[in-house]
């Protein structure tokens, strides 16, 4: 009996002493996974609840549970509506990130005690009662088969958000999921991309970048690395080694991990010559912007909204940048879907905007030109300024049709042919086997029986 009591006690022991160690290495050196999902967590709620005043339930709940349905529970999630500010941890203690808002900049991971100093919050903008796009108010068609498709839900599929079609300059359907609404802003994902590449394209207009400038970062003088130009980020054809699918490197470090997104991507080795190997990287995205901003200056901060959403009306939009000051143009662009669907249609004017050509002139027409490196059987599926093209991509699309597209099926295919511009938004898995393709299809088909 005494033996048995013996061993008891040392089991005991033994397992306090493996909590206590599983403790402190939670508390000291907690896993990049662990890491990772807190700071998710805290820039996804700190996001939805200041810039696009989402319940904070309701996105712990969707947003939250979704990516991470494993943890979500076991997070504890404290948001601090005074200083507008997020914190969590996993079982209350460990591996806490914060997240903290600023107007304009919206969410931005920090350190526990860094609270920046507040500018005064802008002046809320006067919502016009002119037609979209100069304001807010929309005439809607009545056309039955148009109705019909978007309120189809296997059409709009699980999930949906916004849905929006625009037509010669006009929103004439728009419809919305539980909870949201015209005005409500939308993460686009890598949607920014393509909001990104045309901010890069503003920098080239204004004379301080160029598509063929190489030697692009002092680290990597010297070595093949200085090959790779402006174009090649744009187009995909680094060939920094990158990889979307979790391998190598973890893409949540981007994000999640990393303090300076740039230098982390601009670390990568190469793996394929550049110029010579189409290879979808958030990575180049980010290094995009930074080489914009680089070239921009002193006013790179608000390149963004004095550029490009101010003249475009685009009020609700908030580009989120990293602890570094980086803009995170691979994701994170919010906007109501009123305002997505103002970017697709400069995009279809050709970068012109009331009248003033803020692009180059050919510039969009240089972003759909196809990558020959992107062809994957059926035609390239990649355009040179981070835009999908329709027909490479099995589209039975006009084949004038290129795309923005983001995670969870977020979609803007935009249609000069027919004068289209077609916005789905969502928060939808992408194993389920729901594709975009038969939503546009109608939307399509019916704004042709229109004409």
């Amino acid at each position: 009996m005494r033996l048995v009591l013996i061993m008891l006690k040392l089991i005991v022991a033994i397992v306090l002493l493996g909590v206590l160690v599983f403790s402190v290495w939670l508390t000291f050196i907690p896993p990049n996974g662990l890491l990772s999902a807190t700071a998710y967590a805290a820039k996804m709620v700190c996001s939805n609840v200041f810039i696009a005043k989402r319940d904070a339930d309701a996105v712990i709940m969707t947003d939250v549970a979704f990516a991470l349905p494993r943890v979500v529970k076991r997070l504890n999630i404290n948001i601090d509506n005074a200083n507008q500010r997020v914190e969590v941890a996993f079982r209350g203690l460990f591996a806490k990130r914060y997240a903290q808002y600023e107007e304009e900049r919206g969410c931005t991971l920090v350190s526990k005690g860094e609270i920046p100093d507040r500018a005064a919050p802008p002046s809320p903008s006067a919502m016009s009662d002119a037609l979209w796009p100069a304001g807010e108010r929309v005439q809607l068609s009545e056309d039955k088969r148009l109705l019909a498709a978007l309120n189809d839900p296997a059409l709009q599929g699980p999930g949906m958000r916004a849905i929006v079609v625009v037509q010669d300059g006009r929103i004439i359907g728009e419809t919305y999921g539980e909870g949201f609404n015209a005005s409500t802003p939308l993460q686009g994902w890598s949607m920014t991309k393509t909001v990104n590449a045309v901010l890069a394209g503003m920098a080239i207009k204004d004379g301080k970048l160029s598509l063929d400038r190489k030697n692009l970062f002092p680290q990597w003088a010297g070595d093949a690395r200085a090959d790779i130009s402006v174009a090649d980020l744009m187009a995909m054809t680094s060939g920094l080694q990158w990889s979307e699918d979790g391998d190598s490197p973890d893409p949540d470090g981007l994000e999640n991990l990393a303090n300076d997104a740039a230098a982390f991507a601009r670390d990568r080795p190469l793996a394929a010559s550049p110029g010579t190997k189409f290879n979808y990287s958030g990575g180049s995205s980010v290094l995009l912007a930074r080489l914009w901003q680089n070239a921009v200056g002193a006013n790179a901060r608000a390149y963004p909204q004095e550029r490009l959403f101010k003249p475009l009306g685009m009020t609700s939009a908030v580009l989120e940048a990293d602890p570094s000051g980086t803009f995170l143009g691979e994701a994170f662009l919010f906007a109501s879907a009123h305002d997505w669907v103002r970017f697709g249609e400069f995009l279809r004017l050709n970068g012109e905007w009331n009248g003033a050509q803020l692009l180059p002139p050919a510039f969009v027409d240089y972003m759909r030109s196809p990558v020959p490196a992107s062809d994957e059987g059926h035609g390239p599926v990649y355009g040179r300024g981070q835009l999908w093209l329709g027909p490479g991509q099995g589209f039975r699309l006009p084949a004038d049709t290129f795309m923005l597209q983001g995670h969870l099926r977020q979609v803007i295919a935009i249609i000069p042919s027919r004068k289209l511009v077609i916005l789905r938004m969502g928060l939808t898995r992408e194993d389920i086997g729901y594709s975009v393709a038969k939503l546009l299809y109608a939307i399509v088909a019916a704004c042709r029986s229109n004409k």
